[in-house]
């Protein structure tokens, strides 16, 4: 059985790729990163402005992508965005699922609403559409899903309190396992990564009195940009990861080593 070499292991060439949360920050950048490398891609967001915006910004960049405006934590509304992008890509073969919400509240002051938002967008959301999209690539013979978790699912972040969030991407990490591994005889490859601080609306990385603590703690003593973290969703859905699955991949410039 041959292999591709080279940089021909990364080419997502004749891919069709669906990510969700897309029209803004990592998702955006995964988007561009899926499309850079060959894929078709088709993105989902809440904002139907929003996606006209980034559709058309990616087009500035010579990316064609195709915007659904769908609320994920609406069932019809999954199964009717995962279909309409299989429907205009030709089909499926990579999933990336990107949409997340967090607050950043003590537990005492925390809401039921506020659970309610963040365990439907974070964890809910990306069983439903793992779900609705495996349908879809156990029917091609398989595929790659990659789940963005967070080092909040690993370690407790500080200054900022946000218990419910760091949950949520715990629950991911091990939706992750465990779909790799009751998926992998249908050769669906399931994987997750797990970005540090990040540029992005979500990540306030710049104000001072959270510098202390996201910043200089880390070896690296830096932020990331959305766009360091794409390269590596753009492995784990390309023939390069074909023996790679049920991995948590961490790219938070050291910050997790102490």
């Amino acid at each position: 059985m041959g292999y591709p070499r080279g940089l021909a292991a990364f080419s997502l060439e004749g891919k069709k790729a669906l990510v969700t949360g897309g029209n803004r920050g990592l998702g955006y950048a995964f988007a561009r990163a899926l499309a850079d490398c060959g894929a078709a891609v088709a993105f989902v967001g809440r904002d139907g402005e929003a996606n006209s915006s980034a559709v058309g910004s990616l087009k500035d960049q010579g990316v064609l992508a195709y915007g659904i405006k769908a609320d994920l934590t609406d069932d019809g509304d999954v199964d009717r965005a995962v279909d309409e992008a299989a429907r205009e890509l030709g089909g499926l073969d990579i999933v990336v699922n990107n949409a997340g919400v967090c607050f950043h509240n003590p537990a005492w002051d925390a809401t039921d609403d506020e659970w309610r938002q963040v365990f439907d967008l974070n964890v809910r959301a990306v069983w439903k559409v793992s779900l609705a999209a495996g349908r879809h690539l156990r029917e091609a013979g398989g595929g790659a899903i990659v789940n963005i978790g967070s080092i909040s699912g690993l370690i407790v972040n500080r200054p900022q309190a946000q218990a419910p969030y760091n949950a949520s991407k715990a629950a991911v990490h091990q939706l992750t396992k465990s779909l790799a591994a009751e998926w992998a005889p249908h050769h669906i490859r399931v994987n997750a990564v797990a970005p540090g601080y990040v540029k992005t609306e979500m990540a306030p990385v710049d104000r001072p009195e959270l510098r202390r603590m996201w910043i200089e703690d880390a070896p690296q003593q830096r932020y990331a940009m959305p766009e360091e973290i794409a390269p590596t969703v753009v492995y784990l859905c390309s023939p390069a990861a074909a023996f790679v699955t049920g991995a948590v991949l961490v790219i938070d410039g050291g910050y997790t080593v102490y």
